[in-house]
């Protein structure tokens, strides 16, 4: 049986990788499969995950789909030291788990940040996509300094061994758009330039 698990990852924080999970999950389920949803960390309340919950129609339980949250909207790690906490990584594999053996086709995760944020002392999410074996999706920036921050990212998860199904330009966020020539030159070139150097394809069936 094929399962349709990703792991959405992005060149850092507020790319979009809530809204790509939200959108792949819902064509999964549109097109018959039983796929669910997990944002094992979150900072800065549980939005992202109450988000996942909304647009997907999905009724799983909360806890199960965010194991593990923190009030304040910073780093993961600086989080749980103000809270007086630690992030139990075991806690996560353990919703997860349970997440699929409720979706038999698939659990599509969303990370938090990018893949170098710490998680824990000598852990980072790039570990955990590692340890989940799961294939990544990387969510970017169409603006300039794009193709450093995601050569960079995949040159973090080929040296773990992660493999990569491809990068999404996330084209919607406020601010994307381009305002002179060569801004939209850079949005021309850039996808192309980062599958040219890193073999890693563009997905455009998910392009906003």
């Amino acid at each position: 049986m094929i399962m349709h698990s990703f792991f959405i990852t992005g060149t850092d924080t507020g790319v979009g990788k809530t809204y790509f999970t939200a959108r792949l999950c819902t064509m999964f389920r549109r097109s018959g499969l039983d796929v669910g949803v997990m944002k094992p960390v979150s900072s800065g309340g549980r939005a992202d995950a109450l988000y996942l919950l909304k647009q997907t129609g999905l009724k799983d339980p909360l806890d199960l789909v965010n194991p593990i949250h923190f009030k304040p909207p910073v780093a993961p790690t600086i989080a749980a030291k103000l809270a007086g906490r630690v992030i139990n990584i075991r806690r996560i594999f353990s919703a997860y788990k349970k997440l699929q053996a409720i979706h038999k086709d698939g659990i599509l995760i969303e990370g938090v940040g990018g893949v170098l944020v710490p998680l824990a002392k000598n852990y980072l999410v790039a570990d955990l996509i590692k340890e989940l074996r799961l294939p990544v999706i990387i969510v970017i920036r169409p603006t300039l300094g794009t193709v450093n921050h995601t050569l960079l990212t995949i040159d973090a998860l080929k040296a773990r061994k992660v493999p990569i199904s491809g990068f999404i330009v996330n084209y919607g966020l406020p601010g994307n758009r381009p305002n002179n020539r060569f801004e939209k030159l850079t949005v021309k070139l850039s996808p192309r330039m980062i599958e040219q150097i890193a073999g890693v394809r563009e997905i455009k069936t998910l392009a906003p």
